[in-house]
């Protein structure tokens, strides 16, 4: 496995045109640009209790809604991590965290099989938070499950506001990333999987 886990990917279609790097041993860096206040904080959240430098550049039909940026950013970040993760020989691959925000509650579980999957139960108390419409976010974890090759649960267990509710998903999916990425010590070079390949 290299020493760097870093990638960089740039994707343009007739839609968006995106840029991410990330570094998945940072300490929290960030730099967003998507056009869409709400999901710069949330990208935000990834970073900084996930440890993971990340920079995005987004340029998307905004004119139109924020479904291709949203949905977009989430295929190049996982199209990233899949890159930066590489053949995953001592990578702990499992993940999972609760997040709490006043009264809201939620739970995500990862594991990096190479098997796209998501599987999330979110009823989200309003339509919109700032100019993101919350339908995009199964979009953003759709996208990043199928391109990053992880099957993904996420379920907010209680919330009565939106922002709440957000803010919960995105930081547990941050803890849970941090925890699945580490590299175990007790199994340095040795791919997590009894069929030897991930």
């Amino acid at each position: 496995m290299s020493t760097e886990r870093k990638a960089e990917v740039v994707r343009n279609t007739a839609e968006t045109q995106i840029r991410v790097a990330l570094n998945l041993d940072g300490t929290g860096a960030a730099k967003f640009v998507t056009g869409i206040g709400f999901f710069d904080h949330m990208l935000d959240q990834i970073a900084r209790h996930g440890l993971i430098d990340l920079d995005i550049d987004c340029k998307g039909d905004l004119h139109i809604d924020g479904h291709h940026t949203v949905e977009d950013v989430g295929i190049t970040f996982g199209q990233a991590m899949a890159k930066a993760v590489g053949d995953k020989k001592g990578l702990r691959r499992y993940g999972h965290a609760y997040v709490p925000l006043d009264e809201a509650l939620s739970r995500v579980v990862i594991d990096f099989s190479g098997r796209p999957g998501l599987h999330m139960r979110v009823n989200f108390k309003s339509g919109m938070i700032g100019q993101l419409d919350t339908q995009l976010v199964y979009e953003f974890f759709q996208g990043f499950s199928n391109h990053a090759g992880v099957t993904l649960h996420i379920d907010n267990l209680h919330g009565e506001n939106a922002h709440h509710q957000c803010e919960t998903i995105f930081k547990a999916f941050a803890r849970a990333l941090r925890m699945a990425l580490e590299i175990d010590p007790r199994a340095s070079g040795v791919i997590p999987s009894t069929k030897g390949s991930l």
